[in-house]
């Protein structure tokens, strides 16, 4: 093997790995994406992607649950009880997207709490 095809095999492995971190950079930030707008990556070409339905599951969760509480809220009332409740309610909904974001972030595939095993039965 001479100088230049070591060159020309090393220039290759180094592009293949930057097309595979740009993939999955890109697959990350469609997850990240799914836990604010759940049906976004689904318009996209990551709606392929395992992880990334794994996290649009999470965030269509979190998305129904947030729902539930608006309705609730609506229904009952009761003078600042239920009001402090609610947002009780919904800061803990809020913390479980932050914890979402995280794990889609650090590349994890792991169930939120309370709500998590709920998004695995989900069929996308």
């Amino acid at each position: 093997m001479n100088k230049n095809t070591k060159e020309e095999t090393a220039g290759t492995k180094e592009k293949n790995a930057g097309e595979n971190k740009t993939s999955k950079e890109k697959n990350t930030g469609m997850a990240i994406v799914a836990y604010i707008i759940f049906f976004i990556p689904l318009l996209t070409d990551a709606k392929n992607d395992k992880f990334v339905k794994y996290h649009v599951r999470q965030g269509l969760i979190i998305f129904i649950a947030w729902i539930v509480l608006s309705i609730l809220g609506m229904i009952i009332y009761i003078p600042f009880i239920s009001w402090f409740i609610m947002m009780i309610l919904r800061l803990v909904v809020l913390i479980l997207m932050i914890m979402g974001i995280m794990n889609a972030a650090q590349g994890r595939k792991k169930p939120l709490p309370l709500i998590g095993k709920m998004g695995e039965k989900i069929n996308i």
